[in-house]
């Protein structure tokens, strides 16, 4: 494809030398060009990639695309000057892979909490009813047959519109993909054709990057500001900011509720550790996935999958089918009869809610051991909340390390101390190890407990320092719960 059809829907740009060239991919990573490739400068939070270009260009970019002009001449290399390149990115690599997205039905999930299983159940759903989709989600990449790891919730432009292209080839109809505030920051999205946004929930979180709460509203806004109109938007009526999203919406404007009137309502009927019992738009069904927090999930896979145009008694049937997410409430039991529960909660709301349905299914009144950490180099404000919300809603309570990252994992647990209160420093423990938290937990537990391990969910790694550690909070537990 020639630059100049690359280019075309970036708008008003000033051009040097040649738009026949013909790039043969597109990069923004001077280390990643390969011959013939258009390189896209980008300035992000740490680097500026114009500082670049000349290593690019030595690595053999026939073209580049700047917010500035070139500080010296390079004959043959064409040049595009854009007000901004990280919207220029993703235009471009939606145009080099013939927009792949007008081709299926594309659904963006965002929100705090719940994207990954609303998600992950929208996918299973479809391809259970005999449809081809795609699932772009934290834990994997899945396109028909094929399974990719996922390093982003949200992958860069050039890596989604890939992955659309090899979907719509493989013959698939729709794709479900989960939509991060980073991603809509840094214009990860720009130029894709969504036919439905849906909204979960919004609580704290990444306000190490957005620093304030309304900065983190506004850009999960900013996803449903930018629908067509002929797109659904979908909201959680029990969110308060729910109808904020709406505000400024085009979107066809709809509404799920456990405890409001709203255009798709449930109902909690019953409630067990293997499931729960509910009421989807009067129709009853059992599902083997616990607690409200899912039942908001499901309630909202049902109606995006109704609005996404299947019958909605196929759905219902389905719901009933489903198995729980990996790492989302994720259950274990022990020959001695105690239950291990791994959980993704991250954010105190999540913890919260984790521990709320813990307690709700908690029938034999067994005590709750909970371990806990809070992830080094990300929002230190939330850590103290953590903990204190561990502490109100646990029998006992183990903090431990998350991923670390850069940051010394006993500071951390300093900041999470900070929200424990002085009468319940007893129930409290601090084991920086977190194999040998989990294994303290299990040496606790008795007959009738249930052991809570949060914050690292699916992962199978830790990040100390600048390594990533093979690590697997479920795997550690089944070893030692018994």
């Amino acid at each position: 494809m020639k630059l100049e059809a690359i280019i075309q829907d970036l708008g008003a740009v000033e051009v040097t030398g040649s738009l026949a060239v013909e790039p043969g991919g597109i990069s923004f990573d001077s280390r990643k060009v390969a011959d013939g490739d258009l390189f896209v400068a980008i300035r992000g939070t740490g680097f500026d990639g114009h500082k670049y270009i000349p290593d690019a260009i030595a690595s053999g970019a026939v073209a580049v695309v700047s917010e500035e002009d070139p500080l010296e001449a390079y004959p043959g290399i064409a040049w595009v000057k854009s007000s901004g390149s990280r919207e220029a990115l993703a235009l471009m690599a939606s145009s080099f892979y013939a927009h792949p997205s007008r081709d299926l039905h594309l659904v963006g999930i965002t929100g705090t909490n719940g994207k990954t299983t609303i998600a992950t159940l929208l996918h299973r759903i479809h391809t259970d009813m005999g449809f081809k989709a795609g699932l772009l989600s934290t834990i994997r990449v899945v396109i028909g047959e094929k399974e990719y790891p996922a390093t982003h919730t949200t992958p860069d432009p050039v890596q989604l519109n890939a992955y659309f292209r090899k979907m719509v080839d493989l013959g698939c109809g729709y794709c479900f993909m989960e939509v991060s505030s980073h991603a809509i920051d840094q214009d990860r999205i720009s130029g894709l054709d969504f036919n439905g946004g849906i909204f979960t929930n919004l609580t704290r979180d990444h306000l190490d990057y957005h620093k304030d709460f309304k900065s983190y509203l506004d850009v999960k806004k900013r996803f449903f500001d930018e629908l067509p109109a002929e797109a659904f938007a979908l909201v959680n009526g029990d969110d308060k900011n729910g109808q904020v999203m709406l505000q400024n919406c085009k979107a066809k404007k709809y509404s799920f509720s456990l405890r409001s009137g709203a255009d798709f309502k449930g109902r909690v009927r019953e409630m067990l550790m293997e499931g729960s019992f509910l009421e989807i738009n009067g129709k009853e069904v059992w599902v083997k996935l616990p607690g409200r927090f899912n039942a908001s999930n499901l309630l909202c896979t049902y109606a995006a999958s109704v609005l996404s145009g299947q019958d909605p008694e196929d759905v219902i049937t389905e719901l009933s089918r489903v198995d729980p997410v990996k790492g989302r409430f994720q259950i274990v039991h022990s020959k001695k009869g105690v239950t291990g529960v791994v959980d993704y909660a991250h954010t105190p709301d999540a913890l919260r809610s984790v521990l709320e349905t813990i307690r709700e299914v908690n029938i034999s009144a067994g005590e709750v051991i909970t371990v806990v950490g809070a992830g080094g180099n990300r929002d230190q404000g939330k850590r103290p909340q953590m903990a204190g919300i561990a502490v109100e809603a646990s029998s006992k309570v183990i903090l431990t390390s998350d991923n670390p990252r850069n940051e010394d994992p006993e500071l951390i647990l300093d900041d999470m101390m900070e929200g424990v209160p002085v009468s319940a420093r007893e129930r409290v423990l601090r084991i920086v190890n977190r194999e040998e938290a989990i294994r303290t937990a299990c040496m606790l537990a008795k007959a009738g407990d249930i052991i809570l391990v949060a914050g690292k969910g699916h992962e199978d790694y830790q990040l100390i320092g600048n390594k990533t550690m093979p690590f697997d909070d479920m795997h550690i537990l089944q070893q030692n719960i018994n």
